[in-house]
């Protein structure tokens, strides 16, 4: 069973530009709305894949109940905690090859609600095998708020997989996560430096899990990933294809990471599930969405290269 938290949902609004016109009014048809937020995105591919998955986190007002209707509606499971405030919308446009995001910041949870969210949360644990945790922390909860979870988790026997940035990453990896998916600027921002060359990124990876999380895989978009699974290195090219959406490519990779993790697959294919379905949802408009038909297809089409201490070395 895989647990899947989304603390600051959304209702994701995908628009499709030919230009994007500024100080001018811009128009586009069939808009995607779409039950959103990082994690839920991770939530829906795990479930296309007829694996048991369950959603938890927070919803409120109008939106809230969109999203509840639209998981009830995929027969998705979920338990979310209900809050005063309205869960938020998140707007992207697809423009001249370009995607340009306006994000709400969220509601603010209350003690109360916290409170909630944390005791429903031990009890979810006790069903999960693997957790994943993906985007921002509402206000009210505090920056280390992953840490508690990751800690609970930790305490649980459970695999905690965080996607998160900025404070909340920094925090989150203080509790030894089973596993994170930082990008390179996420990495630098973690180091306090920056990264130009194959061979200082595996000198980060190498300070962080230190004393930190266990596994890292980093993202490098187009270029594919740098992992460091089971105390390998590993890298990782995907498919080349031509992308029809970016959005959600990420929260997809997260989910066949951890579906893998929860199979107990062997380190090259959990990284092979997790390319292939990042660059499967990159070939969907809709944000969090994979061709099932397809997948064994682009499992053939990934390379997973244990890298040994010669080629740690290299500078690309």
């Amino acid at each position: 069973m895989i647990i899947t938290i989304t603390l600051n949902p959304s209702i994701d609004m995908n628009y499709q530009l030919n230009t994007l016109k500024i100080n001018e009014v811009n128009r586009s048809s069939n808009p995607i709305l779409t039950a959103g937020g990082k994690g839920l995105n991770v939530t829906r591919v795990i479930h296309q894949n007829d694996a048991p998955v369950i959603a938890t986190g927070f919803l409120g007002g109008l939106t809230g109940t969109f999203i509840q209707q639209q998981l009830d509606q995929q027969g998705i499971e979920h338990h979310f905690v209900p809050i005063k405030q309205s869960t938020r919308h998140c707007l992207a446009l697809m423009h001249d090859g370009n995607q340009t995001e306006v994000l709400e910041n969220g509601p603010e949870i209350s003690p109360e609600e916290k409170s909630a969210f944390l005791q429903q949360y031990e009890k979810l644990l006790k069903q999960a095998d693997v957790v994943t945790a993906s985007g921002s922390i509402p206000k009210g909860l505090g920056t280390d708020f992953y840490r508690q979870l990751i800690e609970l988790a930790n305490k649980n026997g459970k695999k905690f997989i965080l996607d998160s940035s900025g404070e909340a990453l920094k925090e989150g990896i203080k509790a030894k996560p089973f596993l994170i998916k930082p990008n390179q600027y996420e990495i630098e921002a973690l180091i306090g430096r920056t990264v130009d060359s194959q061979k200082e990124l595996v000198e980060a990876i190498k300070e962080l899990t230190s004393n930190g999380p266990k596994n890292i895989v980093v993202s490098l978009g187009s270029k594919g990933a740098l992992a460091y699974l089971n105390r390998t290195f590993y890298r990782i090219h995907a498919a080349k294809i031509s992308a029809v959406s970016a959005v959600g490519s990420g929260d997809s990779m997260l989910a066949g990471l951890a579906l893998g993790t929860d199979r107990g697959y062997n380190a090259e294919k959990i990284l092979a599930l997790g390319s292939t379905f990042g660059t499967l949802n990159a070939l969907e408009s809709a944000t969090g969405l994979i061709n099932m038909e397809r997948i064994d297809e682009f499992m053939k089409k990934v390379s997973v290269t244990g890298l040994g201490e010669k080629n740690l070395k290299k500078n690309n």
